[in-house]
C-alpha cells in the first residue's frame, strides 16, 4: 500500500515537473525567436563598439574615419569605394577644399587629402568672397573623371558650379571652370549648387542641381566636355517647395533597369536636425517625378510638407542617442545592388557629423526603401529564406511620418506563434511569405476592408545600437509611410 502511495506521489511529481518544462519551454520559445546561423548575419563591424564622439581626434584626420563628413558623393573606383565631401570640422574652421575618402568596404574609411587649396579666383569674385566648396559629386567617363563642385554667397542666388578633371580618382586636379553660373536678378530662377551627375539608360549625361531658391532643374551636359549642351538654358523644373521658408536641397537621380525608372532623391529640412531624404520617379529623366502617392514634385498646392515618398529622416531606438540631420544623401549601383549615403548628426551632439552608408531594398512594386541599421558588410552565407519561427518574438518599430519631421522614436512590437500582434487575442495580425512580412493593423471602418497595411522586407544586419547580429524590416504603409523595425533580444546561436 506504502509503495503504490508512493509510486502516485513520484508520478503526480513527475507530471508537475514535465508541465512545469513546457510552460517555460512555451514561455522561452515565446518570447525569444530562433536566430539564423552566426554566419548568415554580417560580421561586427569592429572589435568592439565604435564610439559617436570622440574628442582625442579632432585634430587627426588619419582617425577621422567616417567622422567630419558632410553632403558626401560615392562612387567606386576598381576596388576602392571614394566619398568627396563638403569640409568640415568640429570645434574647427571648415577648410576651402574638398574632402577625400576611401575604403575597401564602406564601414572603415581613411582619409585621403583634399581637392584644391582655395577657392578658385573666378568663384570668389562672383560669389562675392565665397570661401569653401560644396557639395561635390563625380563620375568617371571614359577614363577621365569629372569632379563637380559648387561655391556660393550664403542665402544668396550668387552661386556657382565648376569643374574640374582628373585621370586619377586621387587627383591631381584640373580646373575647367564654370558649368553655370546664376546671380541676384539675373533671368534664371534656379541657384547653382548642388550638383548631381546621372547618365541616362542612353549614355546621355545630366545634372540634377538647385536649391531653395527656384526649386531643382535638370539639364542636358556635352559629354565631350563636361559642362552645358544649352549654355543659356537653366534647364526641367523637376522638385520644388512652396517658397524659401521650407528647405529643398541635394539632388540625386539613379536609374533601375529593372523598373525602368528613374529616381529622383531630394532633402527637405535643416541640416542640422530636421534634415531628411524623400524619393520620386520617373518613366523621363526630365520627368515628371511622381512620389508613392502620384503627387508630382512640382506641386506645391499643400505646402509640399506630404509630397515626396521618405527614406529616411531623424530617429532614435532604444538604447542610444539617436540620429539628426540625415539628409543630403549620394546613391551607387553596384550590379543588382543599391546603396544611400547620407549626413547624420550624433543624438547627443549635433556638432558630430558622420557618414551613414545604407542598403537598398526594393519593394514589389519597384520603389526603394532603406534599411533602419547602417551598413555593415554582407553576410558571409545567403539565406535561402525567413521562417516564421525566426519572426516570433519582441521588436522595436519606427514609423517615419510624412509629415513631421522631428526625431521618429520606436515603440515595442511584439509578434506572436499564433500570428498575433501584441495581443494574442487582438485583431491586429501578420503574414509571413518568403522575406515579405505583412503587418495588419485593425481600424474598422476607418481603413480599406477595415485594415491598414504595412508590407516590410526582413533582412539579417548588425545591431549598431546594441552590438550584436539582429533582423530587421523595412518597406511603406498603405500610404507610403516609411516603416522600420529591429528585433530584440537575439540568441547566440552557431
Amino acid at each position: 500500500m506504502l509503495n503504490k502511495k508512493i509510486m502516485i506521489l513520484l508520478s503526480s511529481i513527475i507530471l508537475l515537473l514535465l508541465s512545469a518544462f513546457a510552460i517555460m519551454f512555451y514561455f522561452n520559445n515565446d518570447q525569444k525567436p530562433k536566430t539564423l546561423q552566426a554566419s548568415q548575419y554580417p560580421s561586427p563591424p569592429a572589435e568592439t563598439p565604435i564610439e559617436k564622439v570622440t574628442t582625442e581626434i579632432i585634430h587627426d584626420e588619419s582617425k577621422w574615419t567616417t567622422n567630419n563628413t558632410h553632403d558626401a558623393e560615392i562612387i567606386k573606383v576598381d576596388d576602392w569605394y571614394y566619398t568627396f565631401s563638403t569640409d568640415y570640422k568640429v570645434a574647427g574652421t571648415p577648410l576651402p577644399g574638398i574632402q577625400i575618402r576611401k575604403s575597401k568596404d564602406m564601414i572603415n574609411w581613411t582619409f585621403v587629402g583634399r581637392v584644391f587649396d582655395n577657392v578658385t579666383a573666378e568663384a570668389k569674385i562672383w560669389t562675392n568672397g565665397g570661401s569653401t566648396y560644396w557639395a561635390p559629386d563625380v563620375v568617371e567617363i571614359n577614363g577621365i573623371f569629372y569632379l563637380y563642385y559648387s561655391v556660393s554667397e550664403l542665402g544668396t542666388r550668387n552661386s556657382y558650379i565648376g569643374l574640374a578633371t582628373s585621370t586619377s580618382i586621387e587627383g591631381p586636379w584640373d580646373n575647367q571652370g564654370s558649368v553655370i553660373k546664376t546671380k541676384e536678378g539675373d533671368t534664371f530662377t534656379v541657384n547653382a549648387i548642388d550638383p548631381g551627375i546621372i547618365i541616362d539608360k542612353d549614355g546621355r549625361s545630366w545634372m540634377a542641381y538647385g536649391s531653395y531658391f527656384g526649386g531643382i532643374f535638370i539639364t542636358e551636359l556635352d559629354k565631350a566636355t563636361g559642362k552645358l549642351k544649352n549654355t543659356d538654358e537653366e534647364g526641367t523644373l523637376i522638385a520644388q517647395r512652396q517658397n524659401n521658408d521650407y528647405a529643398i536641397e541635394g539632388p540625386a537621380i539613379m536609374y533601375n533597369p529593372d523598373t525602368d525608372m528613374y529616381y529622383l532623391t531630394v532633402s527637405y529640412g535643416w541640416l542640422e536636425d530636421t534634415y531628411n531624404v524623400r524619393v520620386a520617379r520617373s518613366e523621363s529623366i526630365q520627368g515628371p517625378y511622381l512620389d508613392y502617392n502620384g503627387k508630382n514634385m512640382i506641386d506645391i498646392s499643400d505646402g509640399s510638407f506630404d509630397t515626396g515618398t521618405k527614406l529616411v529622416s531623424s530617429y532614435a531606438f532604444n538604447n542610444d542617442s539617436g540620429w539628426l540631420g540625415t539628409g543630403h544623401n549620394g546613391l551607387l549601383q553596384e550590379g543588382d545592388d543599391y546603396y544611400l549615403t547620407h549626413n547624420a548628426r550624433v543624438g547627443e551632439d549635433l556638432y558630430w557629423s558622420h557618414l551613414h552608408v545604407r542598403e537598398i531594398i526594393w519593394t514589389e512594386d519597384g520603389w526603394p526603401v532603406v534599411s533602419p541599421e547602417r551598413y555593415a558588410g554582407k553576410m558571409k552565407k545567403p539565406i535561402e529564406s525567413i521562417k516564421t519561427e525566426n519572426i516570433v518574438g519582441q521588436w522595436e518599430q519606427i514609423v517615419l511620418s510624412r509629415i513631421d519631421d522631428s526625431k521618429a522614436t520606436s515603440t515595442t512590437l511584439h509578434l506572436y506563434e499564433n500570428g498575433k500582434i501584441d495581443d494574442e487575442n487582438g485583431e491586429d495580425y501578420w503574414e509571413l511569405k518568403g522575406d515579405s512580412l505583412k503587418l495588419y493593423w485593425y481600424e474598422p471602418g476607418g481603413a480599406p476592408n477595415d485594415y491598414w497595411i504595412d508590407t516590410v522586407t526582413v533582412l539579417p544586419q548588425w545591431d549598431w545600437e546594441n552590438w550584436q547580429p539582429t533582423l530587421v524590416f523595412t518597406g511603406l504603409s498603405q500610404d507610403g509611410t516609411a516603416v522600420w523595425g529591429k528585433q530584440l533580444p537575439l540568441e547566440d546561436k552557431e
